[in-house]
């Protein structure tokens, strides 16, 4: 087993046990007063599921205040494109059982008023993130170095070290239940 296999496993785990509806709770009320989210011209969000910190609730109070938000679709070619919704209910189910948009709905306008709501295993206080293997956020992170990445999580999955590569994407910021982590300031 490799050693990202291995840590993957590892964190998977810890989340699970780590599940909590009050962090989420918490740790969303932390990212929606952000500065950054409500000057946001547009959010790409996940649509959370399993041991992940509920994003619906947030995709719901962003929506409610007009925000645009934009779900992503990943492609058998390993591209994720993202697609703005005016409402959840335009999410169905997909491939790996995520709740994604579909193809036809518009791609958001990215600018450096974009943020980007960012999946994880595991991150350090560095940014560093531990994603999922597909690299599709790396990939798309990558095109757009203006997009401001926040990356809720719960504090026990914050690491000292994490594997790095060159390619891979750091967040920007980091919300847990405990604390707000600001790496980079943009």
């Amino acid at each position: 087993m490799d050693g990202k296999k291995a840590l993957r496993k590892y964190f998977s785990d810890l989340r699970n046990a780590e599940k909590d509806s009050l962090k989420d709770i918490i740790i969303s009320e932390r990212l929606l007063s952000l500065d950054k989210i409500s000057s946001a011209g547009n959010i790409l969000i996940y649509a959370s599921f399993g041991s992940e910190i509920n994003t619906w609730d947030i995709s719901e109070k962003l929506l409610l205040e007009n925000i645009p938000i934009s779900f992503p679709k990943c492609r058998e070619n390993g591209v994720m494109t993202f697609h703005t919704v005016g409402s959840l209910d335009e999410l169905k189910t997909g491939r790996y059982g995520i709740s994604e948009p579909d193809i036809s709905l518009p791609q958001p306008v990215i600018t450096k008023k974009t943020v980007c709501i960012l999946p994880g295993l595991a991150f350090t206080e560095r940014g560093e993130r531990l994603g999922y293997g597909g690299g599709y956020y790396d990939r798309f992170l990558a095109e757009y170095p203006q997009i401001y990445k926040i990356a809720p999580t719960y504090e026990r999955l914050i690491s000292d070290s994490l594997p790095a590569m060159p390619h891979d994407v750091n967040a920007d910021c980091i919300i847990t239940e405990e604390r707000t982590i600001i790496i980079n300031e943009q």
